[in-house]
C-alpha cells in the first residue's frame, strides 16, 4: 500500500516537471523570436540611421566647398546686374521720348515761324479765273461755294464741300484746283497722309499745272509734321529742279535751307 502510495506520488511529481518543462521551452520560443525581431527593428533603425548621417555628410560637404554658397552669391549677382540694366533702359527709354518730342516741337516752330514769313495769302488755294466760262453756273456756283469755306477756314466743311464737288465733276477743269484745295483741307485737319496722298494724285494727273509746285509744297509741308525731314528735303529739291520758276519756288528755297540747317545742329 505504501508503495502504491509513494508511486502515486512520484508520477504527480514527474508529471508536473513535464509540464513546466513543455511551458519553459514555449517561454524560451517567444523570448527567441522577441529577440530577432527586435535585432530585425534595430538593424533597421541602424540602416536608417546610416542613411540620414550620409545626407548630412553630403550636405556638409557642399555646404563646406561652398558650391551652394557660391550659386547663391552669383544669383545675387545676376539679379542685380539685371536691376542696373532695367535701370539705364528706362532711362534711355526717358532720354529717347524727350529727343523726340524736342525735335517734333523743333519742327512745328519751324513751321510755324516759316508761315508766318510765307504769309496764309501764298498758303490758300485760289480758283483759275480762265476756267470760268468753260463751266456751267451751277457747277461754278458749287466750287465758289467751297473756296470760300476754305478761305474762312472751316476745313471740315471745306473738306466734304470738295469732296462732293470731285465726284460730280470728275471731268471739270476745275478739277486739278479742287484737288490741291482738298489736300489743303486735309492738311489743315491735320490728315497729313492723306493730304500727301491727295496731292500726289494731282501731281500724276496734271504735272504741268499750275498748282502742280504748290501741291508739292504742301506734300513737304505735311511730310515735315510726320517728321520725315528727309522726305520733306528729297521734295522740295525735286520741286526746285522741276518747277524753278513757280511763284512757290522762292518758299520752297527757305524751307529747305531751313530744313538742312537742323541736321547740322
Amino acid at each position: 500500500m505504501r508503495f502504491l502510495v509513494l508511486g502515486s506520488v512520484l508520477l504527480l511529481a514527474l508529471s508536473q516537471n513535464a509540464h513546466a518543462f513543455l511551458e519553459d521551452k514555449e517561454a524560451r520560443k517567444k523570448i527567441t523570436e522577441n529577440q530577432t525581431q527586435n535585432q530585425t527593428a534595430f538593424d533597421e533603425l541602424r540602416k536608417n540611421q546610416q542613411a540620414l548621417e550620409e545626407r548630412v555628410a553630403a550636405i556638409e560637404a557642399i555646404v563646406k566647398g561652398r558650391g551652394l554658397l557660391d550659386l547663391l552669391s552669383q544669383v545675387e549677382q545676376l539679379n542685380q546686374e539685371l536691376s542696373r540694366v532695367k535701370g539705364e533702359l528706362e532711362v534711355a527709354t526717358h532720354n529717347i521720348a524727350n529727343t523726340q518730342q524736342r525735335q517734333r516741337d523743333l519742327y512745328a516752330d519751324t513751321d510755324t515761324r516759316l508761315r508766318q514769313l510765307e504769309g496764309a495769302a501764298s498758303q490758300a488755294p485760289a480758283g483759275d479765273e480762265a476756267a470760268e466760262s468753260e463751266v456751267s453756273a451751277e457747277e461754278a456756283a458749287e466750287f465758289d461755294a467751297a473756296m470760300a469755306l476754305v478761305k474762312a477756314s472751316r476745313h471740315r466743311e471745306a473738306f466734304d464741300a470738295l469732296n462732293k464737288y470731285i465726284q460730280a465733276h470728275p471731268a471739270s477743269p476745275r478739277l486739278p484746283d479742287a484737288q490741291y484745295a482738298l489736300g489743303y483741307a486735309q492738311f489743315s485737319l491735320k490728315n497729313y497722309k492723306a493730304a500727301i496722298a491727295t496731292q500726289e494724285k494731282l501731281i500724276q494727273q496734271f504735272p504741268d499745272h499750275a498748282k502742280a509746285p504748290d501741291a508739292m509744297f504742301n506734300i513737304a509741308n505735311s511730310q515735315i509734321q510726320l517728321s520725315d525731314v528727309e522726305g520733306a528735303k528729297k521734295t522740295l529739291r525735286i520741286l526746285l529742279g522741276q518747277y524753278p520758276k513757280s511763284a512757290v519756288a522762292p518758299n520752297a528755297q527757305q524751307r529747305l535751307k531751313v530744313l538742312e540747317s537742323i541736321k547740322s545742329r
